[in-house]
């Protein structure tokens, strides 16, 4: 971990070794930025991608320059079909890192593949098309659009959660189930995918009908005071010989010790089962309503601490502003224009109050020009030093402040520096802007001789 004022290697303690500012703060945030993005792998490796999504974005807010963070942030977002989120945080990583980044590469696959950009074009439009129609309440022509978004851009997680919503008004809950599924296959602890599929196989449970009742298949009749049960379809064979009919009795004796018997039995366990089921229904029920008390608790905790998060991240900023201020007030004083410049520049201003935004502007006035002549003077002795990379350094921040500075000079030197450090890609940046904003002049000839013998 660096110091964010000098750049330095901090150690174990709350102070940088090389300026002495205090880090205690800093290395809380940049731990809590960390802990959230390893918290967020955890979570991907799961698939559990909308819990990472929140996980990634917690540590954004803590450091918003977390590369890591911010392409698998990107990543994710291409996952689960959001394709327009997805280019805009490499998009915005590719700005805070411009080299070195593995967001270039992300990038790089979609924006030159035509046809991906143009499926993508067309998943937008047909997705956006299918929200009219639903407005319209004309659910089959949405139905039969999002069928298309789906077959273009299968991970749409959206798409599949859409078109299970207007299944379930539908009545066609098998389908809405299938397409929660699918949707669950994605992103597998989706709290929106999850509400709408319990929904459905209550549905399901509600309207599927009950088991019949078997028929009796068996008849009775009376005997005398005696009830003779048998058979339906048994007939009697009392016209056959003795022996048989003395087998037949033996076999309606015990068949009416049987048929006695066995319906009472099949009577109790029936009841005793009636009974477990009802009181496993009331036990669900309890259980559901205990759920839904403890996600309202879980969801008023979560809300308090985001509004604590984000007055943690606005307290932090706060006293970084006054920080920076105060070294560069004390910079100032000592006549070191160049780290008064530096420290200024990482103050917001919107978090000081109105007498200190006074002192900032005042020392902010009297600094700038002084500051890029100091920076244009270290610039250029570096470059005379043959110190490259410092002269690019320090001729990077005149150049920032002001392009033209001693007649566009500083952007030739610039150029130069980064050429001698073999930096070429930098350099061809500025040698351009050299040969646009000072032609038929001898530094605009140098710069597009290079610019010749590169291509």
């Amino acid at each position: 971990m660096e110091c964010f004022n000098c750049g330095t290697k901090l150690g174990a303690g709350d102070t940088c070794p090389n300026c002495g500012i205090n880090v205690k703060i800093y290395k809380k945030i940049m731990m809590a930025s960390n802990a959230y993005y390893n918290d967020a792998l955890e979570k991907a490796d799961v698939r559990d991608l909308s819990g990472a999504v929140e996980s990634l974005k917690t540590s954004l807010r803590f450091n918003k320059t977390n590369m890591n963070a911010r392409n698998l942030l990107g990543l994710i977002y291409f996952e689960m079909g959001e394709v327009v989120a997805a280019l805009t945080e490499w998009v915005i990583s590719k700005n805070y890192q411009p080299r070195e980044n593995r967001a270039g590469y992300y990038l790089d696959e979609v924006q030159n593949n035509q046809a991906r950009l143009d499926t993508i074009n067309q998943t937008i439009k047909k997705y956006n098309q299918a929200l009219l129609y639903c407005r319209q309440d004309s659910r089959d022509l949405a139905i039969i659009q999002l069928k298309k978004v789906l077959s273009m851009n299968p991970k749409l997680v959206r798409g599949h959660q859409l078109l299970a919503l207007l299944y379930i008004q539908e009545g066609k809950y098998e389908l809405a189930k299938k397409a929660l599924r699918n949707a669950g296959k994605i992103d597998a602890n989706n709290t929106t995918t999850l509400r709408y599929l319990r929904e459905t196989n209550e549905a399901l449970k509600e309207s599927s009908p009950g088991k019949k009742q078997k028929s009796d298949e068996q008849i009775s009749y009376q005997s005398g005071n005696e009830t003779i049960i048998q058979p339906k379809y048994l007939n009697d064979n009392s016209a056959f010989a003795t022996i048989l009919n003395m087998l037949i009795g033996i076999a309606i004796g015990v068949a009416i010790t049987w048929f006695l018997v066995v319906p009472g039995i099949r009577r109790e366990l029936q009841n005793q089962a009636k009974t477990e089921v009802l009181e496993a229904n009331n036990t669900i029920s309890v259980r559901n309503q205990t759920i839904s008390t403890l996600e309202a608790q879980i969801d008023e905790l979560t809300a308090q601490i985001t509004d604590v998060k984000s007055g943690e991240e606005e307290t932090a900023s706060r006293i970084n502003s006054y920080e920076q201020l105060l070294v560069a007030y004390q910079a100032y004083v000592e006549e070191d224009i160049g780290k008064a410049g530096d420290a200024l520049a990482n103050v917001n201003p919107d978090y000081l109050g109105e007498e200190t935004k006074n002192i900032y502007n005042t020392i902010n006035a009297q600094v700038n020009a002084e500051y890029v002549e100091t920076m244009y003077r270290a610039g250029r002795d570096a470059y005379d030093a043959q110190e490259y990379a410092e002269a690019a350094a320090n001729l990077l921040k005149v150049v920032e402040l002001d392009e033209t500075y001693d007649s566009g000079y500083a952007l030739y030197y610039l150029a130069q520096s980064y050429r001698r450090n073999e930096d070429a890609e930098n350099a061809k940046i500025y040698y351009q802007k050299v040969v646009e904003l000072y032609p038929n002049t001898e530094r605009a000839a140098t710069a597009q001789n290079f610019l010749d013998s590169e291509q």
